[in-house]
């Protein structure tokens, strides 16, 4: 579409926006993250393993994960998130939380969930 400042422009803008918020939600699974510490530390933390067993993202059967922040949600396929994190195990970002650190996760820089195309 080409750009012209008038409202049925913006209106079919807004309508091809709507549908794509739609269909994103349409018949999908979404599990949707809140990390309270991620405001302050600037990462997400993307548990992968817990106890010893695959847990989180790695058992997850959701086409989608929402990350919300107050009033900000932040959606990306589980395979995009999964490719995103997989080189980074072993990495310096690799480490352990949760119950008395008996899980392994990946810090994930928020700045990279918005970086994506």
């Amino acid at each position: 579409m080409e750009y012209c400042s008038n409202f049925r422009y913006d209106l079919k803008v807004g309508q091809v926006a709507e549908k794509q918020v739609a269909d994103l939600l349409q018949d999908k699974k979404i599990e949707v993250k809140r990390d309270l510490k991620a405001k302050t530390t600037g990462n997400l933390y993307i548990e992968y393993e817990s106890r010893g067993k695959p847990s989180g993202i790695s058992r997850s059967e959701a086409d989608y994960w929402c990350f919300a922040f107050e009033n900000l949600f932040i959606f990306i396929e589980t395979t995009k998130l999964k490719e995103i994190i997989e080189p980074m195990k072993g990495s310096s970002m690799d480490k352990r939380g949760g119950d008395k650190n008996s899980s392994k996760g990946i810090l994930l820089p928020l700045e990279r969930l918005t970086e994506l195309k």
